[in-house]
C-alpha cells in the first residue's frame, strides 16, 4: 500500500522523474519510502535536479552547435566570452515581454554575446523570421529585431515596416529569405530545439543550463553569472 501511495505521490509532484526516481534509483527500500513520507517536500527538489541533470546532458550533446550563431544574428558583444542563447519567435508573447529583459541584461554585461535562434512555430511567424535571417544577412539584424517586435503579432504588413524601418535592401531581402541558407537555419533550430526538449518560445540556454518560459530578467542574470563563473 505504501509502495502505491508513493508511486502515486511522485507522479502527481513530478511525473516522469517521480517514476524515474523509484524505478531506477533503487528508492524502494522501504526505510526510504518511510522517510520519504514523512518528509513529502523534498521530492519537488529531487525532480528539479534530476531535470537539471537531464537538462546538462542535452545541452552537452548540442553545445556547439547550439552556441554557433546564423551569420550577423547576434545582439550584444559578438565577442563575448558569455554565450547566452535565445530560442524565440516573433509571435511569442512572452518573447516579447522578454526584449527588455535581454537588453538590460546586454548593458549591464559588456561581454555577454546573445545569439538568438528563429523558431518560428506560432502561426504566421515564418515570414518574420526569415526576414530577420535577411537583416542578419545585411548586417541589421539588432535593428530589425527590435522593430519587429515592437510591431506586435507579426503579418505581411508588419514584415515589412520592420524591415523598411531597419534599413534593408528590400530586393536583396526578399530574395535571401527565400533562399537555401535560410531554409537550413530555420531546419537547424527546429531540430536543436527538439534534441534540447523545449515544447515553446522563449527558450535559453548559457553555460550547462536550459531552460524554457519568460523567466525575468534575475533568473537569467543569475545563469549569466554562473556561465562567467565557470568560464562558459
Amino acid at each position: 500500500m505504501k509502495r502505491t501511495i508513493m508511486t502515486a505521490l511522485a507522479a502527481l509532484i513530478c511525473g516522469f522523474a517521480g517514476a524515474w526516481l523509484f524505478s531506477v534509483s533503487g528508492l524502494q527500500d522501504r526505510a526510504t519510502e518511510r522517510w520519504l513520507l514523512a518528509n513529502p517536500e523534498v521530492l519537488p527538489k529531487m525532480a528539479e535536479r534530476l531535470q537539471q541533470n537531464e537538462g546538462r546532458k542535452r545541452v552537452a550533446s548540442v553545445s556547439a552547435d547550439v552556441a554557433k550563431p546564423f551569420p550577423g544574428a547576434v545582439l550584444g558583444n559578438p565577442q563575448g566570452s558569455v554565450t547566452l542563447v535565445e530560442f524565440t519567435d516573433y509571435g511569442c508573447t512572452f518573447c516579447r515581454q522578454s526584449v527588455a529583459d535581454v537588453q538590460a541584461l546586454i548593458a549591464d554585461n559588456p561581454n555577454l554575446r546573445v545569439v538568438v535562434r528563429e523558431w518560428p512555430i506560432f502561426e504566421g511567424s515564418d515570414g518574420a523570421a526569415r526576414m530577420a535571417l535577411a537583416a542578419a544577412n545585411q548586417g541589421k539584424y539588432a535593428a530589425f529585431h527590435d522593430l519587429m517586435f515592437a510591431q506586435g503579432p507579426p503579418s505581411p504588413a508588419s514584415v515589412e515596416r520592420a524591415a523598411t524601418g531597419a534599413g534593408l535592401d528590400m530586393a536583396a531581402a526578399r530574395a535571401f529569405a527565400a533562399s537555401p541558407a535560410v531554409e537550413l537555419e530555420l531546419r537547424t533550430n527546429y531540430e536543436l530545439a527538439r534534441k534540447l526538449g523545449f515544447e515553446g518560445t522563449p527558450s535559453w540556454v548559457i553555460g550547462d543550463q536550459a531552460f524554457s518560459g519568460a523567466v525575468g530578467r534575475d533568473k537569467l542574470a543569475e545563469a549569466i553569472a554562473a556561465a562567467a563563473d565557470g568560464g562558459a
